[in-house]
């Protein structure tokens, strides 16, 4: 009897990046492989990357170096690499060209739901709800690796959560590039679209993300997909993520106030304090706005705390602008915060009209400060974010 092939899955990036590998492992073993204890024992070893910044895609190219210089330094005969998650966005022919020991390429946008997904975990299941993203921030990369956000339906998601509650799982977590939009009427031509048909344009060209969606005229969809889900008597914990300051409803701020299940611990990334860097992100929101979701927030359960992300040293950051995300972060007080230095991505917005102007060794001072200010501070309070 012929020993079945072996698959190992390593994993770069967010929690998005983990669920698709769940799936991965689903598909893998409905076509009859196994996983293998360690990549140095597969068969087929599958690559899980992240291009949000310049140092995952490097660690994930570091990864396959030292996986091929390992096989070849022992004279074993290495496991098929297969590339797949954010670093896609680049397409086959330049992937090839970086990484010349990749096998094969997997498009992210390719890995779907047509076998379970294999949960390590048997009390906490991500729940991806759509797929791609929207939003066209200028710094980021996920529309051109994942594509125009699709949000799944309904019934296919209900579905997923009653076999999760069949099986025993208590706790789940909604994934989405920005979960608030799930469901929302999509309108308006978006940037790939743009990009594609012009050669240059400035800031001023680009849509803003309000532009795409039609404004509910009811309860919000994603807001009756926390309600949905909440009347399980099983399920005792939500969470969700990522929110988008822009769609943060107010519907959705009442559900999150009256409904306890969902988790007190909200993460709403900001990215910066200045609304002229907000405005040359594209993030579609103002400072003002954004205190004003933390107030009400806090307003409907004094137990809510909040995390967020931030991006320092993006292109023409002022010490006076970089000084006002400091002042945001005094006044709203972030539990905890992801703060990260700047680092262009190929084929973005802000990678084609605005230079990388910060010095690395300025971006590494404003992060030393903002880690010490929101991070440092709160380490014995921190809440455990899954």
């Amino acid at each position: 009897m012929q020993k079945p092939k072996t698959y190992f899955i390593h994993t770069f990036g967010c929690q998005s990046n983990k669920s698709d590998s769940e799936r991965i492992a689903g598909d893998y073993q409905a076509r009859g492989y196994t996983e293998a204890e360690s990549w140095q024992s597969c068969d087929e070893l599958i690559v899980n990357t992240c291009a949000i910044r310049q140092r995952a895609e490097d660690r994930a190219r570091g990864f396959m170096y030292n996986v091929v210089t390992h096989f070849s330094e022992l004279g074993l005969k290495r496991p098929k690499i297969i590339l797949t998650g954010c670093m896609t966005h680049y397409g086959n022919t330049k992937l090839y060209e970086m990484m010349p020991q990749v096998d094969e390429i997997l498009p992210i946008n390719e890995v779907g739901f047509n076998s379970a997904a294999i949960r390590k975990d048997k009390k906490h299941a991500w729940v991806p709800i759509s797929t791609g993203c929207n939003s066209f921030c200028t710094f980021c990369i996920v529309p051109y690796s994942r594509g125009r956000e699709q949000s799944r339906s309904f019934d296919e998601i209900m579905n997923e959560v009653k076999d999760l509650v069949w099986r025993g799982f208590t706790e789940i977590t909604l994934l989405g590039m920005n979960v608030n939009s799930w469901g929302l009427e999509k309108v308006g031509i978006g940037f790939r679209k743009l990009m594609m048909e012009r050669e240059s344009f400035t800031r001023s060209d680009l849509p803003d993300n309000q532009s795409q969606y039609l404004k509910p005229k009811e309860t919000p969809p994603f807001v009756k997909l926390l309600q949905a889900i909440s009347a399980f008597e099983e399920i005792k914990m939500i969470r969700f993520m990522t929110s988008n300051p822009w769609d943060f409803h107010d519907e959705l701020i009442e559900e999150i106030g009256r409904n306890k299940k969902i988790d007190r611990y909200v993460h709403l990334p900001v990215q910066s304090g200045s609304n002229d860097v907000l405005y040359r992100m594209n993030r579609g929101y103002t400072r003002e706005r954004y205190v004003e979701i933390v107030k009400k927030l806090r307003a409907v359960d004094s137990e809510i705390v909040i995390g967020t992300d931030i991006i320092v040293g993006f292109p023409g950051e002022t010490e006076e602008e970089f000084q006002e995300t400091v002042k945001l972060a005094e006044e709203v007080s972030w539990l905890i915060g992801f703060v990260a230095m700047y680092s262009p991505r190929p084929g973005t917005a802000s990678w084609r009209i605005y230079p990388d102007d910060i010095p690395h060794k300025v971006k590494k001072q404003r992060w030393d400060l903002l880690d010490e200010l929101i991070n440092k501070r709160n380490l014995s309070t921190r809440p455990i974010v899954v």
